[in-house]
């Protein structure tokens, strides 16, 4: 495949239909290609796995038959570091420097599969050599991850070749901004960054709303306590959430987008800028693209990394400037947002789901999902589990299939407790509840939602007080004390979970938790407030045992937390 160098500009959706058809004729689907995951797999010495394959293959004069291809995250985060064989492929799993000179020889050049280097399924003791097998994978729908673990994410014709930037020419070339909203309402696609706002209902208001001028922003600030789906996506497919950007920017009538993202994201924003200068530099971005009147352009905004900015109200005034605390609404953004001009605004996976929508239609869509929620979400998996990892799942899948199916069940054969879905906003679930559907209706009826898609397991020696507490602390120290329910409620019930794991609690203090909890939720200013109290008001509900326990015998189920016995 052709490098970005040898690519021009393109005047033209005709030109770049052209284009994409030259990069599929020069491809030879036969070739070898080692994709190794340049992501999350360099913690493990991905980097260095890469060059000694370089180098291998260089000493043996391969280069001509083989491609050692850099992409994004493979989602087997657990077996990192990973690379998959083309075009056969074979997945290899937790590689050594030490092990690229044996599969150069025997996988590269003879064609043998190393048994040592397979997956092992832990329930089975089953090997699984090809990706398609693998349960992790097999019980997937990657839709919005299609390319992740498959393109270099820094070279434009890959993504390209993939149908890139078709939904781009298909709006431009046969659809009206009203037409292309149309389709996301139909589509009923809902927002992925946590509240599962409508998302055609949202860019309806910001396309009627009286104004020349209007800004359109992609919520990167990715916060919960182990989530990682929005940055994997930005590594491994920016020009995904660049095109979904476009086709929303065209439908509102924006000119104008700012992708906010937390600065430690480095990789991320990296490969982000890398992205939006190869997208100008062809056409796809700027003035007149592809000879068309629709003009756009993408600036990356880089946050600090507080947790609130997270809101969407709270963004405008990072990206005005200013210290980053929530507005009160209304008006809300898609009336007066940025630089007090209708704004919309939707996170990563949002925008992801856009072009696969325009291309494929509303009845494609439709027919993933459950009858309430359409579509897949994408999860990180975290926490105790086998099978550690990014996913993607159709909405509606019973959340027992993604713990024990695809992640594989609890190590070392200990007990499931409970999960906690959607960051810190979200429900601590028990086992009793794991036939619960994964979408948005099911996941509503205490307050919670799918959220961000972290879903956090522990096993039996997990204590849900001490889990309560912890994001209490986090929803205490992230609070940026804008409303006094917030700054002072979150506090309050932190040091009464204090009290309780230090065996010091009373059994007036389970009350005094729900009606905090009761008190955030109705008085907060923005959804932060509201919501954080959520894995203290379902773990009084399903785990009461434990806080009695803390509470009268002064000990703790689990030997978790350090109580004074000599109070």
């Amino acid at each position: 495949m052709r490098k970005d160098e040898d690519m021009t500009r393109l005047g033209s959706v005709e030109e770049l239909n052209i284009y994409r058809e030259s990069i599929l004729a020069e491809t030879d689907p036969n070739k070898i290609c080692v994709r190794i995951c340049m992501s999350g797999c360099r913690a493990y010495g991905a980097e260095e796995i890469r060059v000694a394959f370089n180098e291998e293959i260089k000493e043996k004069g391969l280069e001509d038959r083989i491609e050692i291809r850099k992409t994004g995250c493979h989602g087997f985060c657990s077996r990192a570091p990973v690379i998959i064989v083309d075009p056969k492929g074979i997945f290899y799993q937790q590689l050594t420097v030490d092990d690229v000179e044996e599969v150069v020889l025997e996988t590269l050049v003879k064609g043998n599969i190393i048994d040592r280097l397979v997956y092992v399924d832990l329930k089975t003791g089953k090997r699984f050599p090809f990706t398609r097998d693998i349960p992790f994978y097999k019980e997937q729908t990657r839709n919005v991850l299609r390319n992740c673990g498959k393109i270099d994410p820094t070279n434009i014709s890959h993504y390209i070749a993939q149908d890139g930037y078709s939904a781009l020419t298909k709006i431009l070339s046969t659809m009206s901004p009203r037409q292309a909203i149309e389709i996301i309402e139909k589509s009923g696609l809902r927002g992925r960054g946590g509240a599962g706002f409508p998302t055609g209902k949202k860019w309806h208001f910001a396309q009627i709303a009286d104004n020349d001028t209007k800004y359109l922003i992609c919520n990167a600030s990715e916060g919960d306590p182990g989530s990682f789906k929005d940055r994997a996506l930005l590594e491994g497919d920016p020009h995904l959430i660049l095109e979904g950007m476009l086709v929303a920017g065209y439908a509102i009538g924006a000119k104008a987008g700012y992708i906010y993202i937390k600065a430690e994201y480095s990789l991320a924003v990296e490969r982000l800028k890398t992205a939006i200068l190869q997208a100008e530099e062809s056409g796809l971005l700027g003035e007149n693209i592809l000879g068309s009147e629709f003009s756009f352009e993408i600036k990356v905004k880089e946050g600090a990394g507080t947790y609130v900015c997270g809101e969407e109200t709270a963004i405008l005034e990072a990206i005005e400037g200013r210290r980053g605390v929530p507005r009160p609404r209304p008006p809300f953004p898609a009336q007066s947002g940025l630089w007090n001009k209708p704004t919309n605004i939707n996170n990563v996976e949002t925008y992801a789901n856009i072009p696969s929508i325009i291309l494929n239609g509303v009845d494609w869509y439709s027919n993933i999902g459950s009858e309430r929620s359409k579509g897949t979400k994408v999860l990180s998996l975290t926490g105790k589990i086998n099978n550690a990892g990014l996913v993607e799942v159709p909405i509606g899948i019973p959340l027992r299939k993604v713990i024990f199916d695809i992640g594989g069940g609890i190590p070392e054969g200990k007990r499931f407790k409970a999960i906690q879905v959607g960051g810190p906003p979200g429900e601590c679930i028990p086992e009793s509840l794991l036939d619960s559907l994964l979408d948005f209706g099911s996941l509503e009826t205490s307050g919670s939602t799918m959220g961000s898609g972290v879903i956090i397991v522990m096993d039996e020696d997990t204590c849900m007080v001490d889990i309560a507490r912890f994001f209490l602390m986090l929803a205490e120290d992230e609070s940026c004390g804008f409303c006094s329910p917030c700054r002072l409620g979150t506090r309050q019930m932190k040091d009464i979970l204090d009290r309780i794991v230090a065996g010091k609690g009373e059994d007036k203090d389970i009350e005094l938790l729900t009606i905090l909890e009761r008190v955030l939720k109705d008085a907060s200013l923005c959804g932060y407030g509201q919501t954080c109290a959520i894995p203290v008001l379902t773990t009084i509900r399903y785990f009461q045992d434990e806080y009695k326990a803390h509470i009268h015998q002064k000990m703790c189920p689990v030997g978790r937390c350090k109580i004074n016995y000599n109070l």
